[in-house]
């Protein structure tokens, strides 16, 4: 083909659009909405990867995270991991002290009251979550402080009751107050004096992070508190550059620490910063998979709908197609011209649906400001290619059914 046909092609699939736009709309709507969900659900996933992948990079890329149940994406513990004995301040010690590659182990243990609220004399927040941690935990999560400082060995060793603030908290219970370090709240109706106050993260999801809810109080502060609790979180730094063996090193000596024959499988599960991401990633790919075939659905409809008012369209002109063979036209040009148009037809569903799913990212960041969006570059191509190809699919049996007519026949179609 030629330039000359190609640029006849192009002008009469644009000029068939034009001339029934309510109708083309309508035929390619499965294919806009298909190529939106796509797009918006890709933004949506890539944001949020994007703020995990911000916020466990803050927390620290050379942590490992142990714990006897599962931790990070892993989904719900097994009852065979319920029934583990938890990690011990033994453990811990054990592993700074015998671990070449291991620089700091810090500990946390969640303490759960029975009522978590932290209260002061006049504001109440009940979405707080209590923990009591090593003096050493803010160095190895990297915890910034507003005002204040974190937590000191001789807190732990005498059990004070002192207390570090998440930044939702402190908006609650001291709205539009300065100089609020040496303050009092109550945490299950036992007065703590506040002597620190986190920063937010730079990256958080939805606008939040785990710690903004959080309160630090010291470890043996809250082991007096609630003798009970027992499950302790390590968190062990590794010297830079030496993950991996920090890592072999840990699952070594916590095996020898905890009796685990050479035979059975780990009693305790090992994370890090990496494998996280990694699990969110096999998350978000099921996810993705639920996008796709919900476009596909889509996509398939607006194949169908081409396909039919393609074959309309070849029934409504064949009195043009036989003109055009009359004169010498061949039917690989009535091929191309047929296809031309379905692919037209796509193309402007798609590049619709990728200018509607670009205006419904920016609205939803502006009605829900923490909403993590960012759209892919290879989401919207992928989107603006899918449609072409659903155009040249479901526009070969038009356009091949056109090329077939009979020309002295079709001169005579009314």
């Amino acid at each position: 083909m030629n330039s000359t046909q190609y640029s006849e092609n192009v002008r009469m699939a644009l000029e068939t659009v034009r001339s029934h736009k309510l109708r083309s709309l309508l035929t390619v709507l499965g294919v806009i909405i298909g190529v939106v969900t796509v797009i918006v659900i890709a933004s949506i996933l890539t944001g949020m990867r994007q703020s995990i992948v911000g916020l466990v990079e803050e927390y620290g890329t050379d942590n490992i995270y142990v714990f006897h149940l599962k931790t990070g994406f892993q989904g719900p513990p097994t009852r065979e991991e319920w029934n583990r004995e938890p990690l011990t301040v033994e453990d811990a010690e054990t592993l700074k002290r015998r671990g070449s590659a291991i620089e700091q182990v810090a500990y946390q243990a969640f303490a759960f009251f029975r009522n978590p609220t932290v209260r002061t004399q006049n504001e109440s927040f009940s979405r707080s979550q209590v923990l009591g941690v090593s003096p050493n935990m803010g160095e190895v999560l990297n915890v910034g402080l507003s005002e204040g400082r974190f937590l000191t060995p001789a807190d732990n060793s005498r059990a004070a009751k002192v207390c570090v603030l998440g930044v939702n908290i402190v908006e609650a219970l001291f709205p539009h107050q300065q100089r609020i370090v040496g303050r009092e709240v109550q945490i299950s109706g036992t007065r703590f004096t506040v002597v620190g106050l986190m920063e937010q993260r730079k990256n958080t999801i939805f606008g939040e992070s785990e710690e903004d809810n959080r309160a630090f109080i010291p470890y043996r502060t809250m082991r007096q508190l609630m003798p009970q609790e027992r499950n302790l979180l390590l968190l062990v730094r590794a010297v830079p550059g030496r993950l991996p063996t920090a890592w072999d090193q840990t699952e070594a000596i916590l095996r020898q620490q905890r009796g685990v024959r050479f035979d059975q499988d780990n009693d305790f599960t090992l994370n890090t910063a990496d494998r996280m991401i990694a699990q969110f990633d096999a998350i978000t790919a099921t996810l993705g998979l639920f996008a796709i075939a919900i476009s596909a659905v889509g996509l398939m409809v607006g194949g169908i709908g081409v396909m039919n008012i393609m074959l309309v369209s070849v029934t409504e002109r064949t009195r043009e197609i036989g003109v055009r063979r009359a004169v010498g036209g061949k039917r690989r040009d009535i091929v191309m011209q047929f296809l031309f148009e379905a692919t037209t037809l796509t193309t402007v569903g798609g590049l619709l649906g990728v200018l509607l799913a670009l205006g419904l990212s920016q609205l939803l960041s502006w009605l829900i400001p923490s909403m993590p969006s960012q759209i892919p570059a290879w989401a919207v191509i992928s989107g603006l290619l899918v449609s072409v190809m659903v155009g040249l699919v479901f526009g070969v049996w038009p356009a091949v059914k056109a090329s077939k007519l009979d020309p002295i026949e079709s001169l005579r179609w009314e």
